[in-house]
């Protein structure tokens, strides 16, 4: 679509929508994270672990990226997370530069005793979509991120 195609309110409403939904996942961040005792950003970097270690730990650069945050907080987070028995950071056979860190076994318990509170939050975060629903509204949402990214880069290197 050509520039200005977009009712402006249209645009705004769902930029809000977004502001607000970002608000109350924080919120429910925050709460699985005061459950297990860690900080929210803590408990994200343990669910992007969760999420992208494939059984062979996973780089802090991988969770940085994933969550959008410099990677030198990943470590000095996921170095407290080690203390606290959440996690693991082994040096990769590939290359000695770099650790592979993985959830422990205590992690993964205090994960999966949250697992039906999690479903139960899950049924009424998502109560009016059904799962056919949720694809194609990821499916929009991926791309909207990406375009996003776009726009973002576009703003900083000033061609707009």
């Amino acid at each position: 679509m050509a520039v200005n195609e977009y009712p402006e309110r249209a645009v705004r409403d769902f930029i809000w929508n977004i502001v607000e939904i970002n608000a109350h996942l924080a919120e429910i961040h925050k709460g699985w994270a005061q459950i297990l005792g860690i900080s929210e950003s803590q408990w994200l970097i343990l669910m992007a672990i969760d999420e992208l270690d494939k059984g062979r730990g996973v780089s802090g650069t991988a969770v940085a990226n994933k969550l959008r945050i410099h990677t030198a907080f990943v470590t000095t987070q996921t170095k407290k997370l080690e203390k606290m028995e959440f996690l693991v950071r082994v040096t990769s056979p590939d290359d000695a530069r770099f650790l592979e860190i993985s959830l422990t076994q205590k992690a993964r318990s205090e994960i999966a005793n949250l697992s039906i509170k999690r479903q139960v939050l899950n049924s009424t975060m998502f109560a009016e979509l059904d799962e056919e629903s949720l694809r194609y509204l990821n499916k929009r949402l991926t791309s909207i991120a990406k375009n996003s990214r776009l726009a973002s880069q576009k703003l900083t290197i000033g061609i707009l």
